[in-house]
């Protein structure tokens, strides 16, 4: 198997690694379904219960490599449509059903087709010296990983359109201000502060988790009702398993729990 996107598992936490590093990165139809398969892994492996992506080198993700773009590439309208489709927007469709917590981690660039995977995420964190932008309108593009719908979700409309249009970059503490990542840490420490978030998260109750992360996503598309609805009958399931009673006598006991993960 290719080593562009590396797996290692610690502590219920999956590190994901994009590894292209003379590349900063940049993606290849390759990685891009390499990426998708590792999620897949995650998916299944009782022994993760969080994942964190991050970038090898300087970089998390330079986005595409343009080296394989321009009037040589088979640009035809529907060859472009299935790629865009199949390809490009795999990981953010395969992500949309993950049920486990996954931060983005990102040190250094994350551009175009990179700042998508990051979007896809269910958070960022960033490197202080990490820089971030939208660049799809210099190539005469658009965002086709996610990002104008994720924007808008994450920063609303005008900061989307700012920083898809003029196609700037932002360093990390605007990146903070604006919404678009949770934290903020020195370079040297940003990788180990993701991995601790995560291995919170990892910790917690497995069915819990995945229901709340359920819940949230419906809560954005859906009304209230059928929100309350939902989350009625969550809490239902989730006190009819062994954790809720095993969460509830850790707590008393001020212990760690033993959780089966139903």
């Amino acid at each position: 198997m290719s080593d562009t996107v590396l797996l290692d598992v610690s502590e219920r936490v999956a590190l994901i690694t994009l590894n292209r590093p003379d590349k900063l990165n940049a993606f290849s139809d390759e990685m891009l379904m390499l990426l998708v398969a590792r999620i897949d892994e995650c998916a299944a492996r009782d022994d993760v219960g969080a994942v964190v992506l991050t970038g090898a080198g300087r970089g998390f993700c330079s986005g595409g490599d343009v080296s394989t773009m321009g009037g040589e590439a088979d640009n035809r309208a529907h060859v472009t449509k299935e790629y865009i489709w199949h390809t490009i927007q795999a990981f953010p469709k395969r992500l949309a059903h993950f049920d486990k917590p996954i931060i983005a981690a990102v040190n250094g660039v994350a551009t175009g087709g990179g700042l998508d995977l990051a979007l896809a995420c269910d958070l960022r964190v960033a490197a202080k010296s990490a820089r971030f932008a939208e660049t799809y309108a210099k190539i005469g593009l658009l965002p086709g990983g996610g990002g104008a719908w994720f924007l808008p979700h994450l920063v609303g409309k005008a900061w989307a359109l700012e920083l898809l249009l003029a196609a700037d970059f932002i360093d990390a503490d605007t990146a903070l201000r604006i919404g678009l990542v949770n934290h903020v840490y020195d370079d040297d420490e940003m990788l180990a502060a993701a991995r601790a978030l995560a291995h919170r998260m990892a910790h917690m109750p497995p069915l819990s988790v995945r229901l709340i992360k359920r819940a949230v996503n419906h809560a954005l598309n859906g009304d209230m009702t059928a929100s309350f609805d939902l989350i009625s009958s969550h809490i239902a399931i989730a006190k009819g398993g062994p954790d809720h009673a095993e969460a509830i006598s850790a707590f008393r006991e001020r212990r760690e729990g033993k959780y089966q993960g139903y």
